[in-house]
C-alpha cells in the first residue's frame, strides 16, 4: 500500500464532506479485509454514509463461495446505475469474485459504468486506483494472476471495539475440489509472527477482549515457509505492560526483562501459546483449520492456554470416506472421528462447530447416513450447513451424478431437524451451570437486556448495567431456549 495515494486523495478531497458505503459478501476473511477498505476511505477523508443513496464512492467486496453471491451483487449493481447518473458515484469491486476472468468479463460487458475492478492480490493498490479514477475519469482494472505479497500497515476501521479479526495467512493449498478459494486468494502465505504479536498487542492496548486468527488453513500457519527453509523459526517480542510501541527485537537487548519477554514462534502452536502470553487479551478463537493439519502440538497448545476457547472448529463437509475422498480433503471418517475422540480426552470441555455440505457429487443415501452418523456421534455444539451448489472452475463442477436438488433440499432438511434436537438436548445441560461469558452489549431485540458469548459460542441474555460491557464475567444458567439461553448474575 502507497501511503502517497492516500494523501493526494486525502488532499483532493479535503473540506469537501464526501461518504462511502461498502458492501461485504462472504467469510470473516472479507469482513477484515473490508475493516481494511474501510479504514484506507477514512484516511482519504470519506465518512461512512448512513444511507447508499449519500454516498460518493461504493465499494462491493465480493465472495465467489457463497450461494448467490453472483445474483446479489448484480442486483446490487442494477441499483448503482441510477446513483451513478444522479450524483457521480464512484462505484468499486474487489474480492474473490473479480480473480474470476468470467466475472470480469461480464462487468466490462454488462456494467459499463463501473471505475474500479480490483483483486485479492490488489487490495492495497485500491487508493492509488481511486487516485486514477478521479484524476482520469477512465474505468482502472487492477487484477493480478500471481500471489500477491503480504502488506503490513493497512489503516483499519473496526466493526467492533470489544472483538476483533486478525488475518495471520493468506491462501489455501488444500484444492478441495468443491472450492474455488485456492485459486481466488491463491496459495498460502504466512505473516511474520512479529507483526501478528504487534497487532494483537495494540488491540490489548485499545482494549479489545477478545480475538480471532483467520486463515483458510490457520493450523498450516507458517507450514509452506518450512517448505523452503528448514528449521524456520522467529524470536517475537511480547509486551508485559501493554506497551507495545517499546519492545521489540531491536531493543530488546537494553530494556528490562521484567517489561519484555521473547520467545521463538515456529508454528501455529508456539504461536497460540505466544498470543495467550498477550496482557489484556481475555479469549482467543481462530478458524478455520483443517483436521488433516491438526497436529498433537496445537491440540497441547489449546489445552494448555487458559484464553484459548474451547470450542473448536473442525469442518467435517461430509461424513463419507468415499466423497471425502472426491472432495479431496485428504482425511477419512474414521480418521475424523479419531481426531475428535483424541481431542475430547486431552480436553475433556472442548465443544466443536462444523461445516457441512449436503449433496456434494454422486453422493448416495448410505453417503449421507454417513454424515448422520458422525454428527450423533461428535454433537456437535454448531454446525453450519451448506447445500452443495455448482462453482465454476472448481473440478467437482464436471463431476458425474449431480445430486438432484429436490434429493438436496430433504437431506438438508433432515440434517437441520438432527441438529435442532442436538442443540435443544444440549441447552438443557447448560441450565443451573456457571457460565463466564464476554458482554458484548445491548440484545438486538430488547435494550434493556445485556447480551453475550460463552467459550463455546453460545449466546447467553440477561440482565444487568451497561458498565459490563466488554467485561468477562460470571452468570448462572437459569432457563433455556432454542437458539439462547437465559442467565442471572451471581
Amino acid at each position: 500500500m502507497e501511503i502517497k495515494y492516500i494523501e493526494k486523495v486525502a488532499q483532493m478531497n479535503s473540506g469537501k464532506n464526501l461518504k462511502y458505503a461498502i458492501f461485504t459478501m462472504g467469510c470473516q476473511l472479507n469482513e477484515n479485509d473490508s475493516e481494511r477498505i474501510c479504514g484506507m476511505l477514512e484516511e482519504m477523508n470519506y465518512k461512512k454514509a448512513e444511507k447508499v443513496g449519500d454516498a460518493n464512492i461504493v465499494v462491493f467486496n465480493t465472495c465467489c463461495v457463497r450461494e448467490n453471491a453472483e445474483d446479489r451483487l448484480f442486483g446490487k449493481l442494477g441499483e448503482m446505475k441510477r446513483l451513478k447518473e444522479a450524483k457521480g458515484t464512484i462505484i468499486a469491486i474487489g474480492g474473490c469474485m473479480m480473480q474470476e476472468k468470467v466475472m470480469v468479463e461480464k462487468i466490462n460487458n454488462s456494467y459499463p459504468y463501473v471505475d474500479v475492478i480490483f483483486g485479492t492480490h490488489t487490495l492495497h493498490k485500491l487508493p492509488e486506483d481511486i487516485y486514477r479514477v478521479l484524476i482520469n475519469s477512465k474505468r482502472v482494472e487492477d487484477i493480478i494472476d500471481i500471489d500477491g505479497e503480504i502488506i503490513e500497515g493497512f489503516p483499519i476501521k473496526r466493526n467492533d471495539n470489544i472483538k476483533a479479526s486478525v488475518t495471520i495467512m493468506n491462501g489455501c493449498n488444500n484444492f478441495c475440489t468443491y472450492c474455488i478459494v485456492p485459486y481466488v486468494r491463491g496459495r498460502e502465505r504466512s505473516r511474520n509472527p512479529q507483526d501478528i504479536i504487534d497487532e494483537v498487542q495494540d488491540l490489548a492496548n485499545k482494549g479489545y477482549k477478545e480475538i480471532t486468527l483467520l486463515g483458510q488453513n490457520v493450523n498450516s500457519y507458517l507450514v509452506s515457509k518450512k517448505i523452503n527453509q528448514e528449521n524456520i523459526s522467529y524470536n517475537v517480542v511480547i509486551s508485559n505492560k501493554n506497551n507495545v510501541g517499546n519492545c521489540n527485537n531491536q531493543n530488546y537487548e537494553s530494556i528490562k526483562e521484567k517489561e519484555c519477554e521473547r520467545l521463538t514462534v515456529n508454528s501455529f502452536a508456539t504461536l497460540l501459546r505466544a498470543i495467550n502470553r498477550i496482557d489484556g487479551i481475555e479469549r482467543i478463537r481462530f478458524i478455520s483449520p483443517h483436521p488433516k493439519d491438526f497436529t498433537d502440538d496445537v491440540i497441547d497448545a489449546i489445552r494448555d492456554c487458559d484464553k484459548v476457547c474451547k470450542l473448536i472448529h473442525l469442518p467435517l463437509q461430509s461424513g463419507s470416506t468415499e466423497i471425502l475422498n472426491k472432495m479431496n480433503r485428504k482425511y477419512t471418517k474414521e480418521q475424523y472421528l479419531n481426531l475428535a475422540k483424541k481431542i475430547k480426552e486431552k480436553i475433556p470441555e472442548v465443544a466443536f462447530s462444523t461445516d457441512i455440505i449436503v449433496g456434494f457429487p454422486g453422493e448416495t443415501e448410505e453417503d449421507f447416513e454417513d454424515t448422520i452418523d458422525v454428527v450423533n456421534q461428535v454433537k456437535f455444539e454448531q454446525i453450519f450447513m451448506f447445500i452443495y451448489s455448482i462453482r465454476i472452475g472448481t473440478p467437482a463442477e464436471k463431476m458425474e451424478n449431480q445430486v438432484l436438488e429436490t434429493i438436496k433440499h430433504e437431506r438438508f432438511d433432515r440434517l437441520k431437524k438432527l441438529y435442532e434436537e442436538l442443540v435443544a438436548e444440549r441447552n438443557k445441560e447448560y441450565v443451573s451451570t456457571v457460565q463466564k461469558i464476554l458482554v458484548e452489549g445491548k440484545s438486538k431485540t430488547n435494550s434493556n437486556v445485556l447480551t453475550g458469548r460463552t467459550e463455546s459460542n453460545k449466546v447467553i441474555n440477561f440482565e444487568g448495567s451497561d458498565e459490563l460491557i466488554g467485561k468477562v464475567i460470571k452468570l448462572k444458567i437459569v432457563s433455556e431456549h432454542m437458539w439462547y439461553l437465559k442467565g442471572e448474575k451471581i
